[in-house]
């Protein structure tokens, strides 16, 4: 067996899921969940086959999200692994439709941070052991860091 770490590769603010299904409609599936839960979001979705042609389908309402998915799942290349890379909306406005997709096993993570994916492959193909999402813990924070934590938690319209 070998592991490799695979970067994802997106503009540094660009927001994104990156989960684990397992049937060849989950792009149709993940694509109307997506829009009927935040209809004005931009997005762009890749899903890895994992059997018959193993090939990358792909989805979406963008093209340029569209091609950024397609090429982060070709370099992931792990089986039945979806990618949805999206704008003008966050994965808070979609994450319980996708997670509620009846073939969507799991979801890694939903981020904007710079993430790498450890992948596992044998002679058999390749999976996703786990993502590295963002940087390591440098403290615990202060009554002014949860000051200005709620702060911008208004600032940006999530609490009142």
């Amino acid at each position: 067996m070998q592991i490799t770490v695979v970067p994802i590769e997106k503009p540094a603010d660009m927001n994104f899921l990156l989960g684990h299904a397992h049937f060849i409609k989950t792009v149709e599936d993940l694509y109307e969940a997506i829009v009927q839960t935040n209809p004005a979001m931009k997005f762009g979705l890749a899903f890895c086959e994992a059997s018959g042609p193993c090939l990358v389908r792909a989805a979406g309402n963008d093209d340029r999200l569209i091609e950024l998915a397609k090429k982060n799942a070709v370099a992931l290349a792990a089986g039945h692994t979806f990618l949805v890379f999206m704008e003008q909306g966050y994965p808070v406005n979609i994450l319980n439709a996708v997670k509620n997709v009846a073939e969507v096993c799991r979801v890694f993570c939903a981020t904007a941070n710079p993430t790498e994916v450890l992948v596992a492959e044998t002679a058999q193909g390749r999976g996703i052991l786990g993502v590295i999402d963002g940087e390591r813990s440098k403290g615990v924070e202060t009554a002014d860091d949860v000051k200005k934590r709620k702060e911008f938690l208004r600032a940006i319209g999530y609490k009142m």
